[in-house]
């Protein structure tokens, strides 16, 4: 009686069949991207707060980029000088002002509240909004309807960690800037890390100009407001023009608040010096939007206002107040990355189409 041999083929259950292989490597890429989707959910507090310290790092790297064309010194050493020129400048200006922005900080809450009491009121009697009562509901539930994400930075010892955190990090990127492009490069596949270093650069580029024309948009739209709330005799014009110009890093919503600030404070001390503040809101957001902004458009990222004000809705429901002020930053990366995504399949289109003229 004849043995019959055992085969030699694998099983189906063996991983050295090629079918079964090839659908573990697909289900594998499905499992890989639905758990980085979970994790980027559970750790979006600590990514926002590295992306923020990459936008200081960018910030810091612009100072010293800029005073390398006037200074011919080592990066550290100037590094150096934009640290202490910037603590400097905090410093001088909290000494100089810091009982005075202490009083109108308390003087302005008092007037916030007073004139929205008011305005309650004037709705009320108007059957424009509920009373008084289910106003305090509204407002109790809202604020305890807070998500997670935002819940972190609602105290004191929050906002001061993480802000010592973006610094720390945009410090030490701000260093050197180089070894942490290689890192992420080396992270790449190899066939696609020169292009990957092309959209680095390019991003990079684009986030200091846009942090250019943030901080001279700040800085311009603070100093004005102060002044010219300071001629109307508008009260606390000082710590408007400060808000003005700190909210200035966010546009479109921050010059609303601001509006609003100095509005509700000019009608608290008369309806002469209520209207100043109209005047003085329209003027300096006129002179912004008309003359300062068309300027340095010219030498940053062009970002439509409504895609702006729709990422900012976006990532402020998202992320909370972090993701507010991160949004244009962003949005300018991720439309970087996509134009140039779009110059590649066009020259890809033109070689293809000149090879086939040959």
């Amino acid at each position: 009686m004849s043995e019959t041999p055992a085969t030699q083929d694998p099983s189906p259950n063996e991983l050295r069949d090629p079918f079964v292989r090839r659908e573990l490597k697909r289900a594998a890429v499905w499992l890989g991207l639905a758990a980085a989707m979970a994790l980027a959910v559970i750790l979006v507090q600590p990514l926002l707060i590295i992306f923020a310290g990459l936008v200081f790092a960018a910030l810091l790297d612009g100072g010293v980029r800029l005073l390398g064309k006037v200074l011919p010194i080592g990066r550290g050493w100037r590094l150096l000088i934009v640290v202490l020129l910037t603590i400097a400048f905090l410093a001088g200006t909290f000494y100089l002002t810091g009982v005075q922005v202490a009083d109108q900080f308390s003087q302005l809450r008092a007037t916030l509240e007073t004139q929205a009491n008011r305005l309650a009121r004037w709705l009320s009697g108007q059957g424009l909004m509920p009373g008084a009562s289910d106003v305090s509901g509204i407002a109790r539930q809202a604020l305890s309807s807070v998500g997670r994400i935002t819940s972190w930075v609602g105290t004191a010892f929050g906002a001061l960690t993480t802000m010592f955190m973006i610094i720390v990090i945009g410090l030490f990127v701000a260093m050197d800037p180089g070894t942490y492009q290689r890192g992420l490069e080396w992270m790449v596949p190899r066939r696609n890390r020169a292009e990957f270093a092309t959209v680095l650069d390019r991003m990079g580029k684009i986030l200091r100009r846009l942090l250019a024309g943030r901080l001279l948009g700040m800085l311009a739209e603070g100093i004005l407001t102060g002044i010219a709330l300071s001629i109307g005799g508008v009260p606390m014009a000082m710590i408007l023009g400060i808000l003005t110009g700190l909210l200035a890093f966010i546009p479109n919503i921050g010059a609303f608040i601001s509006g609003a600030l100095m509005i509700a404070v000019g009608f608290s001390a008369g309806t002469h010096i209520g209207f100043w503040a109209v005047g003085t809101y329209v003027i300096v957001q006129g002179f912004d939007g008309y003359v300062l902004l068309p300027i340095v458009a010219k030498k940053t990222v062009d970002l439509p206002p409504a895609l702006t004000l729709g990422a900012q809705i976006m990532a402020s429901a998202l992320f909370g107040i972090l993701g507010l002020a991160l949004a244009d930053p962003m949005t300018a990366m991720i439309k970087t990355a996509l134009e140039r995504s779009s110059e590649r399949e066009a020259e890809r289109d033109g070689s293809d189409e000149g090879v086939e003229q040959a």
